[in-house]
């Protein structure tokens, strides 16, 4: 057991001791690691933080995760073992969701009339094809709702959490497929929370955002099953192709 939650970078205590499991030989190489569930048990902490361990570990080269298998060992030791990995997206996701809750009720008791209309043009931005300018607006729209309490350190904690999800590599490496979350799904989602704002509800708009942010959270757990893994796959497989070159 690894502690709460808010332990800090648990994903990072789980890889080092999957690491000194495969070096003691607990998993040779080839061996299927033990499925999700029973790792959240043996660890006592959640499945995003169990699949942030596994992208970790996979984006090492350690393992590959084999689509309707499970995870594999492939190698005993790192070929990057010097990656700083940092923060990764569902710790990022799971603190938005904390704060930027309570941030939306705080918002809905002080938000101006030109700050709503700030935020229904934002709104209309985010409905676009351009992916770049929709994500952009998305963020100004959280950002713009921490603007309303009038905080100036909330406003800060808002946007660095947003910077946050583009310094980390790890993060990076999930949240760049996000945005397959969809337009509709963004839309309609980012309007129930202006929707609570506007009726200057802190109750409801605390639930809207916790609601968009927990279903970012799900979205992120069906895309580590699929497209991320893959991506991280190729990462791999392109590193190791080049410390190949180099040996020659």
């Amino acid at each position: 057991m690894l502690g709460t939650e808010g332990g800090g970078k648990l994903y990072r205590k789980i890889v080092q001791a999957i690491i000194a499991d495969i070096a003691a030989g607990v998993y040779q190489v080839g061996a299927r690691l033990p499925a999700e569930r029973d790792l959240t048990e043996r660890f006592q902490v959640s499945r995003p933080t169990i699949r942030e361990a596994m992208i970790a570990l996979e984006m090492k080269g350690m393992v590959e995760a084999r689509k309707g298998s499970g995870v594999f060992v492939l190698a005993s030791t790192s070929n990057d073992s010097e990656q700083e990995l940092d923060i990764g997206a569902f710790e990022i996701t799971e603190a938005r969701r904390m704060l930027e809750g309570e941030v939306a009720a705080v918002a809905a008791t002080e938000i101006t009339e030109q700050q709503l209309l700030e935020l229904r043009g934002l709104l209309g931005q985010m409905d676009q094809d351009d992916t770049v300018a929709a994500e952009d607006a998305d963020r100004r729209f959280h950002i713009a709702i921490a603007e309303a309490t009038g905080n100036a350190v909330i406003i800060s904690a808002v946007t660095d959490f947003w910077d946050m999800r583009f310094r980390s590599p790890l993060a990076r490496e999930v949240l760049a497929k996000a945005g397959s979350l969809g337009t509709e799904t963004r839309m309609i989602e980012h309007g129930r929370i202006l929707s609570a704002l506007e009726a200057r509800s802190p109750i409801d708009a605390r639930n809207a955002m916790r609601d968009h942010l927990a279903r970012v959270i799900d979205h992120l757990l069906d895309v580590t099953e699929t497209e991320a893994v893959e991506r991280a796959r190729a990462a791999t497989d392109q590193r190791r192709r080049a410390l190949a070159r180099r040996s020659v």
